[in-house]
C-alpha cells in the first residue's frame, strides 16, 4: 500500500532504493541454506518502503549521492519491519500481503514465528556492522517497543474493556515507533543537532501514528484489491481500532452488546453489518479528523527545524500525500 500512496516521492529515491534492494537480496545468502527460500518470500523487492524512505529523506540533507551507511540502516529498519509484518499476518489470521499469500500461509504457523525471530537477528546483526553501538542500541530499543505493542494488542483482542488511551499506546509502539526510529536514524547519521534530530524523529512518530490509523481506516473502507492485503481482518480476530470505538460510541446499548459480543467472538462478525451501521453513523469522518490531528503534528514537529533544505520538504510532502489519500478512500465510498 505504501508504494501506491507514496509513489512520486518514492520515485526520486530510486538510486537510493535499488541500492536497497541489492543490499536486502544480498542478505539471503547470509541465512542458512535451510531458510534461505524462506527469507528471500519475505525479502521482496515489490513489498512496502516506507520505513526506508523515511531514513533516506532524514539522512540525505542536499545531496544526492547514496550513502552506503544510510542504505545500511534503511535495510536495518525494513529487516524488523518484515520480521513484524510476519508475526503480525500470524496473529490476524492474514493469508494475503502485497497481493500473494502470506508467509503463515505458505510456512504454517510454527515456522513462521521463528522466520519472523530470525529476520530480527539479522536486523541487530546488520546493525552491529556500524562502527558504533548507536544504531544497534536504537534499534533494538525499538524492536523491543514494537514487541510491547504487540503484546498489548494481542492480550486485548477479543477483550471490550480497552479504551482509547491503551488504543494510542498501542499504535505508538507497534507502528509509530519504527517511523520514528526510522528518522532518527536518518537525522544522526546526517549529523544533524540534537534538538533537530528529535524534531524529524517527532515528525516520523506522528506521520506513524496518522499511518496506522489510516491503515485501520482501510480494514473497514477499504478494497482488497486496492490495499493489496486481506481485510476485515479487525473484527474477525476481537481487535478494536478507532474505527470501532466511534462505532460503538454511536449504538444504542442493545446494540452494542450485539457488537461487543462479535468482538468477544461470542457470535460470527456482522461485517457487513457493521460497515453500513459506520457509514450512517459518520465514522468515516470522525476517524479522518484524528489522521488529520497528527499529520498537522507532525508538519509542526519538522517546521522547528531551522533549514530544512529540499530533502526534508519531501520528508514533509509525504503527510500531504497520506491526506490526499485519505480524501481518494473517502471518495471511493458509495453514496
Amino acid at each position: 500500500m505504501a508504494n501506491l500512496i507514496f509513489g512520486g516521492i518514492f520515485g526520486q529515491l530510486a538510486a537510493h532504493m535499488k541500492a536497497l534492494d541489492a543490499l536486502l537480496r544480498a542478505q539471503v545468502q547470509e541465512f542458512e541454506p535451510e531458510i534461505r527460500d524462506m527469507a528471500d518470500y519475505c525479502i521482496d523487492t515489490s513489498g512496502k518502503r516506507i520505513r526506508p524512505a523515511l531514513v533516506f529523506l532524514s539522512g540525505r540533507k542536499a545531496s544526492p549521492k547514496v550513502a552506503a551507511d544510510l542504505v545500511r540502516a534503511a535495510a536495518v529498519v525494513e529487516l524488523v519491519h518484515m520480521g513484524s509484518l510476519v508475526h503480525d499476518d500470524i496473529m490476524d489470521g492474514a493469508i494475503v500481503r502485497r497481493n500473494r499469500a502470506t508467509a503463515v500461509k505458505a510456512y504454517g504457523t510454527a515456522a513462521s514465528v521463528l522466520l519472523g525471530d530470525a529476520l530480527f537477528a539479522h536486523a541487530l546483526n546488520l546493525a552491529a556492522q556500524f562502527p558504533t553501538v548507536e544504531v544497534c542500541a536504537a534499534v533494538s530499543v525499538s524492536m523491543r517497543r514494537v514487541c510491547a505493542g504487540e503484546i498489548m494488542q494481542t492480550l486485548s483482542r477479543g477483550t471490550t474493556t480497552i479504551d482509547r488511551a491503551r488504543y494510542d499506546r498501542i499504535i505508538d509502539l507497534k507502528t509509530a515507533e519504527l517511523f520514528r526510529v526510522s528518522c532518527e536514524l536518518g537525522a544522526k547519521i546526517a549529523g544533524y543537532p540534537q534538538a533537530e534530530q528529535d524534531a524529524i524523529a517527532s515528525y516520523g512518530r506522528h506521520l506513524g501514528i496518522a499511518y496506522q490509523i489510516y491503515d485501520d481506516l482501510a480494514d473497514y473502507f477499504g478494497t482488497e484489491d486496492r490495499i493489496g492485503k486481506t481485510l476485515g481482518t479487525d473484527l474477525q480476530s476481537g481487535k478494536v481500532t478507532l474505527p470501532l470505538f466511534f462505532l460503538e460510541e454511536s449504538l444504542p446499548a442493545s446494540e452494542r452488546a450485539e457488537l461487543q459480543a462479535e468482538i468477544q467472538g461470542q457470535r460470527p462478525p456482522q461485517l457487513t453489518l457493521r460497515l453500513q451501521q459506520m457509514r450512517t453513523a459518520g465514522v468515516y469522518a470522525r476517524v479522518a479528523a484524528e489522521i488529520e490531528r497528527e499529520l498537522a503534528s507532525a508538519q509542526a514537529a519538522l517546521a522547528s527545524v531551522a533549514d530544512p533544505g529540499k530533502s526534508l520538504s519531501q520528508l514533509g510532502e509525504l503527510s500531504d500525500v497520506l491526506r490526499d489519500q485519505v480524501k481518494k478512500l473517502q471518495a471511493n465510498q458509495p453514496s
